[in-house]
């Protein structure tokens, strides 16, 4: 979402920004939008002034007690003619801004170009691949030859795409949330949120999941309520519509929700497994700080979530995403990518983005600078986020890296005072 009067008198340089996307954005019809408005605007300024005039003049009729009638009469025309082109206005105005809210963020500068996930630029490896002397199994194999996994009876609950977890499976899940919970929370910093998992439409427009995306959300029947696709969504809009101190910043929250998705575009896409499911749970990392300070904050962010993989042995990359990989909302992002052994191949385990002051602008969350009243001023934040980490994938990446010949898991150290000391998941 885009300030008006940047659209107004920068167009030109945001569309060629955005061209880097590759995103097919109708900016003749902006262009003419933003055109009609100014215009309808200057026409109901200059007849605001003939309104103001004409009232004095009839005023002053009266006041001689001379006839007013005609001036009254044109005065009623000109408040007639107001009220038509303020109508005409209001719906340029609201087709402006569902536009707008259509536009994706402007990639920031340091972002690669490209087209695609073959774009993506790596920048950095940690760890070593696990070598076996036996064929790697994946990770639903080895979950369901265990008895703690079901993908079975969780398509009889539910459908496809979702998992039923049990035992040591359901175990290890807990495990890993509490782990990067309380890593977060003990050794980053972060304040623990608990928020709500349905929120309303404002909450979903706030971060950019709507209007542009509803068909990936899942939606009460009755109710304008929506199931969250990411903890994102509610811990950034906790700030929404508010007016921050600068002394407050950076805010950094975490949280762990069940997260819920559509997968509307996934069809044929990892149908095995937990790699993409309608339901699964996330922490998340959310950060609020001020603009020169938001790159920093990416590093740092970014930063945490790795260190959930290195306290876990397990191996990853990350990668830059190029600007036409880049989500909607986000002017850069890295994906941390875990290695897979079954596939031999990385896959996404956590995306850390900054957002600038793109969804802050969206959902009004603004700071007061530093200085006494008289010195300060208001500018919006800039948000961040990212997955620190997506726990499932976290799971599946330990049940691959740490398989043994016999079908057994190792349970990485750190896990272990979670599991009442468990060493190895066995049948």
């Amino acid at each position: 979402m885009y300030d008006l009067r940047q659209l107004r008198d920068h167009l030109d340089l945001i569309r060629e920004r955005l061209g880097r996307r590759g995103t097919d954005v109708p900016w003749d019809n902006m262009k003419a939008l933003v055109e009609e408005r100014r215009n309808l605007t200057m026409q109901v300024e200059q007849l605001r002034s003939d309104l103001k005039k004409g009232s004095d003049e009839v005023a002053r009729l009266k006041r001689a007690k001379e006839p007013a009638d005609e001036a009254v009469a044109a005065m009623k025309q000109v408040g007639d003619r107001i009220r038509e082109i303020e109508g005409t206005l209001r719906s340029v105005e609201e087709s402006l801004a569902d536009l707008n809210l259509r536009i994706p963020n402007v990639p920031h500068e340091s972002v690669p170009a490209g087209q695609d996930a073959s774009d993506n630029v790596e920048i950095r490896q940690w760890g070593t691949h696990p070598t076996f002397d036996f064929p790697a199994k994946p990770h639903w194999e080895l979950g369901e030859a265990l008895g703690i996994l079901d993908f079975d009876r969780a398509s009889k609950l539910a459908g496809a795409r979702f998992a039923v977890m049990t035992g040591a499976g359901a175990q290890l899940e807990r495990a890993l949330i509490n782990y990067m919970l309380d890593r977060h929370t003990t050794q980053h910093g972060y304040r623990e949120v608990l928020p709500p998992l349905l929120v309303n439409r404002a909450t979903m427009t706030g971060t950019g999941q709507l209007p542009k995306f509803e068909e990936d959300l899942f939606r009460l029947k009755d109710e304008d309520y929506f199931l969250i696709p990411t903890a994102e969504v509610p811990l950034t809009n906790l700030h929404r519509d508010e007016l921050l101190d600068e002394e407050v910043l950076p805010i950094r929250y975490t949280a762990y929700t069940p997260c819920f998705r559509r997968e509307a575009g996934s069809y044929g896409k990892d149908t095995r497994g937990l790699i993409r499911l309608h339901q699964f749970n996330k922490v998340e990392l959310v950060s609020f700080c001020p603009p020169d300070q938001s790159q920093a904050e990416l590093e740092r962010l970014t930063g945490h979530a790795e260190s959930i993989l290195q306290g876990l042995g397990l191996p990853y990359r990350v990668v830059t995403l190029c600007s036409g990989d880049m989500g909607f909302s986000a002017a850069k992002t890295y994906d941390i990518e875990v290695w897979l052994p079954s596939q031999q191949h990385f896959r996404e385990i956590s995306s850390c983005s900054n957002f600038e002051g793109f969804q802050a602008r969206r959902a009004n969350i603004r700071y007061r600078t530093k200085g006494n009243k008289k010195d300060s001023k208001t500018e919006f934040v800039h948000t961040l986020n990212g997955s620190g980490l997506a726990v499932g994938r976290t799971l599946l990446a330990i049940l691959e890296n740490y398989q043994q010949a016999d079908g057994s898991i190792v349970v990485p150290p750190p896990l272990r005072p979670y599991m009442g000391g468990l060493d190895c998941i066995r049948k």
